[in-house]
């Protein structure tokens, strides 16, 4: 595989963030996966939610694959994550997997929650 991130539905997952959850991935049963949602909440007034789970795509679930790693959006969610890139960075600060997303007009201070 060459350096380049994988991109699908407009959504673009980095080999970074790929290798990463593809770490987190190997502790869990085979079978799991990792699924970002966007749900109501936070200090912004919508939150990213990362949940590992054990279940097949929905017909309507963007699937991104990278690095042995496979993210599951569902089909709401990409509304509002629509051109958006998921990095993992590891920093002075902290690790942490980044969501940059084009969509969003404010976030608060962790990144978690944002507002569209």
């Amino acid at each position: 595989m060459n350096d380049t991130a994988l991109q699908s539905s407009s959504v673009e997952l980095t080999q970074r963030a790929g290798k990463q959850i593809a770490k987190i991935l190997g502790a869990e049963p085979e079978g799991t996966v990792l699924r970002i949602a966007v749900s109501g909440g936070g200090c912004s007034g919508f939150q990213y939610e990362y949940n590992l789970v054990q279940e097949t795509p929905a017909e309507d679930d963007t699937v991104l694959e990278c690095m042995g790693a496979t993210v599951l959006i569902d089909s709401l969610s990409l509304e509002f994550m629509g051109g958006a890139k998921i990095d993992y960075v590891d920093d002075l600060v902290g690790q942490a997997f980044k969501i940059d997303n084009p969509n969003t007009v404010a976030s608060c201070g962790c990144g978690n929650s944002f507002t569209v």
